[in-house]
């Protein structure tokens, strides 16, 4: 008897399908199936059907009752050989329930691991989502900053273009409110001089009525007799303050000054005064050498006159200041000349004494004289145009008496403005100031 095994491994991983296919194929042999579940896998065995065993068994029998001394050895190998057959299938069985367990658990560990993975893959893809739903919002949080910003630009511009309109006109207005201010000006300094004058002469005619002597000061004055200096006049018996003509040392050229014949005893040079902003002290090179302004009221000497003059004799510089709430201060060097013009009207003072600050404001060792137009500064900017007018700049320095003239409440945190720093600081700007000088020997 020839024994056939054959055998088919059915997993709940496999397709129904392909299973049904094979079990059909094994019911048309006509074999005997014999199933075995094992975990989640089931396995079918086809062995011959018993009714040929029987036939070949009772075979067997009959053959051995024919001849049993000669068949019976050979029954017994062919047995024996059957069981080994059977042993050898059943180990080989065993290897393949063991190969198909293995296959299993890698079957399930692969599933879970597909699992696990695509898991992983719906986490970061609802990452991916959020991020994306995360961006879209940042990118339209962008867009409406980025239009909010443009609004806000275009809303700037149109208030700079209204501003600067503004500003054009309103500069036309002071331009033009400045010509009439000069207007103004040129008139009240004629009335004020025709003023001066008239009183002047009334004094003069009360002082020959009342007093001898005072009828050969109005003669000289009438004559218009020209002294060097203040202190001259006032030595020759000219002792009222006003007005009076000087001759310019070496030239037969003659100047206008006001002299201070009260102050510290008389004899006093006035070589600029400021008192009420009447006169624009922003002016070029040539018109602080030559002067301006009015005698009378507010007005510059001229650097030549002053420096023929201080260069004659030894001077003294007496710098009377007021501020806005009434108080007073000087500053009185005992020593002073201007340089030529070729030395650019080099400053140079010695002794310094005082209330206006225990520091003198005019930097020292001199300094060269600025303008507008002739920048002689140690500044890399030019400090006449940025603080006005003209000055013995250092580096824009501690002092500027000819700057910008500002009025009560407005003269404060001034850079540009008539400042004396060790008095009242950097950003005051003074009310009034006189600059004064008389022989040292007077």
């Amino acid at each position: 008897m020839r024994l056939s095994v054959y055998f088919t491994l059915s997993c709940n991983l496999f397709l129904a399908s392909g299973y049904n296919s094979f079990s059909k194929s094994m019911e048309t042999i006509g074999k005997k199936q014999y199933q075995v579940q094992h975990g989640s896998c089931s396995y079918t065995f086809l062995l011959p059907e018993t009714d040929n065993c029987r036939s070949s068994s009772s075979y067997v029998s009959n053959a051995v009752q024919r001849d049993a001394p000669l068949d019976y050895d050979d029954s017994v190998q062919r047995l024996q050989l059957l069981e080994n057959i059977m042993e050898n299938n059943t180990q080989w069985l065993m290897k393949v329930l063991n190969q198909t367990t293995r296959l299993e658990l890698q079957l399930l560990e692969h599933s879970l691991s597909t699992n696990k993975l695509e898991r992983q893959i719906s986490d970061q893809t609802n990452e991916i989502t959020k991020l994306q739903e995360k961006n879209s919002f940042l990118e339209k949080r962008v867009l409406e900053m980025e239009d909010k910003h443009t609004l806000q630009l275009k809303s700037i511009k149109d208030e700079k273009d209204q501003l600067q309109v503004l500003v054009s006109r309103q500069n036309s207005i002071i331009e033009e409110l400045e010509k009439q201010l000069v207007t103004a000006t040129v008139n009240n300094s004629v009335l004020q001089k025709q003023q001066h004058d008239l009183m002047e002469t009334v004094h003069n005619l009360l002082t020959m009525i009342s007093t001898p002597n005072a009828k050969n000061n109005f003669i000289a004055k009438e004559e218009q007799i020209s002294f060097k200096d203040c202190a001259e006049a006032f030595k020759s018996g000219l002792t009222t303050s006003g007005i009076y003509t000087l001759t310019v040392p070496n030239t037969a050229e003659e100047k206008k000054a006001y002299c201070d014949m009260e102050t510290g005893g008389g004899g006093w040079t006035i070589i600029q005064r400021r008192e009420d902003g009447s006169v624009d002290f922003h002016r070029t090179w040539k018109e602080y050498k030559m002067g301006f302004g009015d005698p009378a009221g507010e007005y510059w000497l001229g650097n030549e006159f002053v420096s023929q003059l201080t260069n004659q004799k030894r001077y003294v510089l007496k710098i009377y200041l007021k501020d806005w709430e009434g108080n007073e201060a000087y500053s009185l060097y005992d020593h002073f000349y201007l340089s030529g013009e070729e030395l650019k009207y080099r400053i140079h003072l010695k002794g310094l004494t005082g209330t206006a600050g225990k520091i003198s404001s005019i930097s020292q060792p001199g300094n060269d004289f600025s303008t507008k137009d002739a920048d002689n500064d140690k500044c890399i900017c030019k400090c006449s145009q940025m603080l006005t007018g003209g000055w013995w700049f250092d580096a824009c320095g501690p002092s500027n008496l000819n700057g910008m003239y500002y009025p009560l409440r407005q003269n404060n945190n001034k850079f540009n403005g008539i400042k004396w720093y060790y008095w009242k600081g950097s950003g005051y700007s003074l009310k009034a100031t006189t600059m004064m000088i008389r022989p040292a020997d007077f």
